[in-house]
């Protein structure tokens, strides 16, 4: 009995194949795919570069800022499972949708939309399923899971870009939310498990339901509230907005400011894949590298040299340096969102994960959002992105200088403090 149940593979790890799935489909394929379309956009319905990205920005606004903080008070309440399988449904239909526009409104709600889709399926409730199987090997885990994301991003603006020369760029929207409802459905009702205690299960291991008490009492963690007044709290979300901000206006800009620099659209796509590709390595290295040494020095060290990278794309029309900006800037950039859920549960614990998430995750979304249509605004009255490189290489900068400052040690001097006290009323 006992050799039969050290030969099991720990459920979680089907739990890591899921969320890889989720973050292929639902974040890498929308969010690093979508760019391929807007110069398509652009030509066919006289779309401005601000008008291609304000769509995800006003979806953010209406949609994402309100449901963001409700999608993590629903995980911690339900379970990622439930709401995950909500915005697969969001994220596919509007696709769909998105072959029938004709107007800049209707691109804007749809956009919306898939902003509400992305909200419910993407890095928030995918982080907190990673972060409930798993303990010790959570940085292993997330960086398998992560490379979902960068494997979608990788694969989406070549087979995209594929998909509308073969079959025009209205239909390679609807076959690629077809695509999505298809895979992610079966996945979240057959393998998708919100927690171990659904199953009996403990974090890491095969154990049993009374392991499973011990932990869920041990780290506890901290309520939000208390969370929310740290500086470590403040300094995450500055430091992501600035630098995932950053990646935002890179990634949705590439193949607009690579077709003004003379590239094809082919030769656009690819760089944009390969971006992607030198992103698995960094995820990997990332999550390696989480698991030894403090989480968020590794995570400032990848958004400094995300930020150094930048000014390589003034020598974009430059082949030889426009590949190693690809290269270095996709490596470092494996450090964008994995790392967020780590270093907030070793700053504040698991209790209130969600909701914290959540709400770091609707911080840096500002950045995510408003930094893609900011370049957009630059380069429609400049008609260059020189400004915008400027600005986004200092805000990753400033961003990774903002990690480095996080103290997870003052949780734990904390804690040693409220121990004795809480004990007192025992004695």
């Amino acid at each position: 009995m006992a050799a039969h149940t050290s030969a099991r593979v720990f459920y979680g790890w089907w739990i890591v194949g899921a969320a890889f799935l989720n973050l292929f489909f639902a974040v890498g394929i929308v969010f690093y795919g979508f760019p391929v379309f807007y110069p398509l956009l652009v030509k066919s319905l006289g779309f401005t570069h601000a008008q291609v990205t304000q769509g995800f920005l006003l979806g953010f606004m209406l949609v994402g800022l309100p449901f963001g903080f409700l999608a993590g008070v629903l995980i911690d309440g339900m379970g990622a499972r439930a709401v995950i399988l909500s915005g697969i449904g969001f994220v596919g239909g509007s696709l769909i949708l998105m072959g029938l526009i004709s107007r800049l409104w209707q691109y804007d709600i749809l956009c919306s939309t898939e902003v509400l889709g992305y909200v419910l399926a993407g890095p928030i409730p995918n982080q907190v399923l990673i972060t409930n199987w798993f303990t010790a090997k959570r940085g292993r885990a997330m960086g398998y899971a992560y490379l979902g994301l960068g494997m979608g991003g990788a694969a989406s603006p070549v087979a995209l870009d594929l998909l509308i020369r073969s079959f025009g760029w209205r239909h390679a929207f609807e076959i690629t939310g077809a695509a999505i409802l298809a895979v992610l459905f079966p996945v979240g009702l057959f393998v998708t498990r919100s927690a171990p205690v659904d199953m009996g299960l403990s974090p890491d291991e095969l154990t049993g339901s009374s392991a499973v008490t011990a932990i869920d009492r041990s780290d506890s963690g901290e309520e939000v509230k208390g969370a929310v007044q740290t500086a470590n709290f403040w300094l995450i979300v500055l430091g992501c907005t600035l630098v995932i901000g950053a990646i935002g206006a890179v990634i949705q800009h590439l193949i607009l400011f690579l077709e003004n620099q003379g590239y094809s659209a082919g030769e656009a796509s690819l760089f944009s894949s390969a971006m992607l590709v030198s992103s698995l390595a960094g995820r990997v290295l990332v999550g390696y590298l989480a698991d030894r040494f403090r989480k968020k020095n590794v995570m400032a060290l990848f958004y400094l040299v995300l930020g150094l990278s930048i000014p390589l794309l003034f020598f974009a029309r430059q082949t030889a340096l426009m590949w190693s900006f690809v290269i270095i800037f996709g490596f470092a950039m494996g450090a964008d969102y994995m790392l967020v859920p780590l270093v907030t549960a070793e700053c504040f614990g698991l209790k209130a994960l969600g909701k914290l998430l959540a709400l770091i995750i609707m911080g840096y979304s500002v950045g995510q959002w408003v930094a893609p249509w900011l370049a957009g605004v630059i380069f429609d009255v400049n008609h260059s992105y020189a400004v915008a490189w400027y600005i986004m290489a200092a805000a990753a900068v400033a961003g990774a200088i903002a990690i480095y400052l996080v103290s997870p040690l003052r949780r734990r001097k904390t804690a040693k403090l409220i121990a004795p006290a809480l004990a007192a009323p025992e004695d």
